[in-house]
């Protein structure tokens, strides 16, 4: 008996997001439903065979095996790393970012 399984396959850029619906094997996995979503097709930067994914918000492997239901995430590149990011900006004495005090609200 050869069950199906339904699944999404999730990507987003800035400016769009992509959801692909496949149908499947029991048994699937992450690798082989995005190989199958053919959604490197839309956006050559994904690589199936080293993406970082998820399901529903939390990381897996590509290994990972398939349920129904299950929506496939494919993660970006971060541009900056968000700590790095946070240090240099503290570093530079940034005064916007810092909320103002009652004094200054006064002003």
């Amino acid at each position: 008996m050869n069950e199906q399984i339904e699944v999404e396959v999730a990507y987003a850029t800035p400016s769009e997001q992509v959801i692909v619906k496949i149908a499947g094997q029991k048994g699937m996995d992450i690798q082989s439903a995005i190989v199958q979503s053919r959604i490197n097709e839309k956006f050559p930067e994904i690589d199936p065979e080293s993406a970082k994914v998820g399901i529903y918000g939390k990381a897996v492997k590509l290994d990972h095996v398939l349920c129904t239901g299950d929506r496939v995430e494919i993660y970006r590149e971060l541009i900056a790393d968000p700590k790095a990011a946070r240090k240099k900006k503290a570093a530079s004495g940034d005064k916007e970012s810092k909320p103002k005090s009652e004094d200054d609200a006064k002003e």
